[in-house]
């Protein structure tokens, strides 16, 4: 397993403030399981940094970490300047917390569920009143804010915890699995409402196992796996490094294997096979295609390379429990 060490600045920044998040050799122990393995990241202000990785590489446990759930065995880890566990109570007072369950109150409306969230941080109705109305219309969710929260649809309950978490104007938002399970019409609206508050100076933490929802809302991320940063750098320049411009899927009959690989030789590209596919990866996309046509007992598929193509090339094809 390649493991990468350091940080890549891309926006080549001089001086640490420019960062709003900076950890180094960050460890998290249970016990004698290390779930977190010394591990090093910046998150530059007013960007979306994400997490990615399989069940189990410790993404969970870090991001756990960043809003005080759970405390650094070792390392070291500044968020806005402040210092967990000592800084915990102020930590918590920039961060905007979006977790993977909706949990919101069902007995309450969703006027109500903003209110009482609300004087968790000292904010009356007096004071918090302007802001929710702004947030029910930022997230469209005006018409329904005498509504009680069984009777929304998902959609809709994802879009009042994410408004939920800005009431109080924090930094920072942690998105853990913000659009799991939504349609893609919920998905896309959350997406330019997140791509919208990021223009205002937000910054922003995800996670998620939607490759095109990082792709599109990330400006940089880290690929974790075990416990460690296997790579970090913007979605196109991994998938420039570690996959190609395109992709070429080709249902195959194992034994056509090395006859396809042989035919294929002239070009530039590396591969990987599974039990019923050869992907091909490369920047000759239709160099290679037209050799395909000729060989003519192939199905294929070609398409424009993606965060999944790297994900599962970095981190496997086999399941996680």
């Amino acid at each position: 397993m390649r493991v990468y060490k350091g940080v890549k600045d891309r926006y080549q920044f001089t001086h640490k403030m420019n960062y709003i998040i900076q950890a180094q050799n960050l460890v998290k122990k249970y016990g004698h399981f290390e779930a977190v393995k010394g591990i090093d990241f910046n998150i530059p202000k007013a960007s979306c940094f994400g997490f990615l990785g399989p069940n189990g590489a410790g993404k969970t446990t870090t991001m756990s970490m960043l809003y005080c759930f759970v405390r650094v065995t070792s390392g070291s880890l500044s968020i806005a300047g402040l210092t967990p566990p000592s800084d915990e109570r102020e930590i918590k007072k920039i961060l905007g917390i979006v977790p993977q369950d909706n949990n919101l109150d069902p007995d309450l409306s969703v006027f109500e569920n903003l209110v009482v969230y609300a004087r968790y941080y000292g904010l009356s109705l007096k004071q918090s009143k302007n802001k929710i109305e702004e947030l029910l219309d930022f997230f469209e969710l005006g018409e329904k804010r005498n509504v009680r929260i069984p009777q929304l649809s998902g959609g809709m309950k994802r879009r009042l915890v994410l408004a939920r978490a800005l009431l109080h104007d924090p930094k920072i938002i942690i998105l853990d699995e913000p659009t799991t399970g939504l349609d893609p019409q919920a998905r896309h609206l959350i997406w330019e409402r997140l791509e919208s508050l990021k223009k205002t100076g937000k910054t922003f933490v995800l996670t998620t196992h939607y490759m095109d929802e990082a792709e599109r809302l990330c400006d940089e991320l880290v690929l974790m796996d075990q416990g460690k940063i296997l790579e970090q750098n913007t979605p196109h320049k991994l998938i420039e490094k570690h996959i190609g411009k395109e992709t070429i899927e080709i249902i195959i009959d194992n034994q056509k294997v090395d006859s396809i690989l042989d035919h294929l030789s002239p070009f530039k590209f590396t591969w990987e096979k599974t039990s019923a596919r050869l992907f091909i990866y490369t920047h000759e996309g239709h160099k290679i295609l037209e050799k395909l046509i000729q060989l003519n007992n192939f199905e294929f598929l070609h398409r424009r390379s993606s965060l999944e193509d790297v994900f599962l090339k970095l981190t496997g094809r086999e399941l996680r429990e």
